[in-house]
């Protein structure tokens, strides 16, 4: 078994035809998460798929899922989805989104497809265009539900390429003010900001650099991706987007992009010194995702020492603001899959977290109701 073959190139026989496959669709990758009948997760993985730039993406991302997994084409392999994608600028709008989305994954893989819903349970393909409020952008919250039947007090803070959420669980429930991502924006719940694709001019308008103050040029010449490549926390298996200028992932291209965001060229300093700098940033989007932590957590005072429950690529700086404040900390690898011998398995399925975990409700309340979990209502 592999969990950390991101490509999509590799296959994978082992499956049976009882296989569970979640789907996570975001704008910018796929995750897709392969479980058994009894709940276990089998393999784990993550395709780059822009899909602002067309359905085409998501359409080629499909056949590289089923190549991998030749037992998602059978008739007894069951998909449930969850979605992000539908807030992409290549709709006019969420709803379309949804429908477009939904059309096409229900082209490929058959009638056994089911749509996370949240609390409207679980949607067939034809009952998502009037849902469609449900369905859009509900990931976080199937992520929430899975850890609230196994930590019933504590803050999940998943850091992913692109967003951070912060969503509280109390007594074993959800218990996000929002579920929009406006709402979620507005309360805190959602940051949008990530590990990998985020523009640094988004961290800061000024910036310390050799013991100063400095502006920051409102350009796209940098993402954090360059900043956890230079603090060495970035694993290359998660750098799946293009640089900036499309250059080298190297850590000595990544100096040369941060040093264009203060008007300077890598030579000007020292390795050591464009380390320290990465640090700067690394601690600016730290106080961002931070004080956000702080206004949710201001909100659940029951939850001021409870755990926090790590997920996404850049969970560790989840792990990080749990040793800041003293708090425990949970990997979702470990909750869904165990350690020892799993790690592998474990640190994808932490960072392919929805879908991990769209997967493994479906499988629950499949075995709670006897049926497949979709509705046509």
């Amino acid at each position: 078994m592999s969990a950390s073959v991101e490509t999509g190139e590799a296959s994978m026989e082992t499956g049976t035809a009882a296989a569970t496959f979640g789907w996570d669709v975001g704008g910018a990758h796929v995750k897709v998460a392969m479980t058994d009948a009894g709940g276990g997760v089998l393999d784990v993985a993550q395709w780059a798929c822009p899909l602002w730039q067309g359905l085409d993406h998501l359409a080629h991302t499909i056949d590289l899922v089923l190549a991998r997994w030749p037992a998602a084409r059978s008739r007894g392999a069951r998909h449930a989805v969850t979605m992000t994608g539908e807030m992409v600028d290549l709709f006019e709008s969420r709803a379309q989104g949804v429908r477009e989305i939904v059309a096409t994954l229900a082209q490929r893989l058959g009638p056994n497809l089911s749509f996370y819903a949240g609390e409207a349970g679980w949607l067939g393909a034809s009952a998502c265009a009037a849902g469609w409020r449900s369905v859009a952008s509900a990931n976080w919250l199937a992520t929430a539900c899975w850890v609230a039947t196994r930590v019933p007090d504590a803050l999940l803070v998943d850091i992913g390429s692109t967003t951070t959420d912060l969503i509280p669980i109390v007594d074993g429930r959800v218990a996000a003010r929002a579920a929009t991502d406006a709402g979620r924006l507005a309360s805190g719940e959602l940051v949008y900001q990530g590990v990998v694709r985020t523009p640094l001019c988004a961290l800061a308008q000024r910036i310390e650099f050799a013991g100063a103050q400095v502006n920051v040029m409102n350009e796209w010449f940098a993402t954090t991706a360059d900043v956890y490549r230079l603090t060495g926390e970035l694993a290359a298996h998660y750098d799946q987007y293009p640089a900036a200028d499309n250059g080298a992932k190297t850590q000595a291209a990544s100096r040369t992009r941060i040093a264009r965001m203060i008007g300077r060229d890598a030579d000007e300093a020292s390795d050591i010194q464009w380390r320290a700098f990465a640090q700067r940033w690394r601690e600016q989007q730290m106080r961002e995702i931070g004080a956000n932590l702080a206004r949710v957590t201001a909100e659940h005072p029951a939850l001021v020492h409870a755990p926090l429950v790590g997920a996404g690529c850049g969970r560790y700086l989840a792990a990080a603001l749990a040793r800041e404040a003293a708090r425990g900390y949970v990997d979702f690898g470990a909750l869904a899959v165990g350690a020892g011998e799993r790690a592998d398995e474990a640190q994808w399925a932490a960072t392919c977290a929805p879908s991990v975990a769209v997967a493994l409700l479906a499988v629950q309340d499949r075995h709670a109701s006897g049926a497949a979990p979709s509705r046509a209502a």
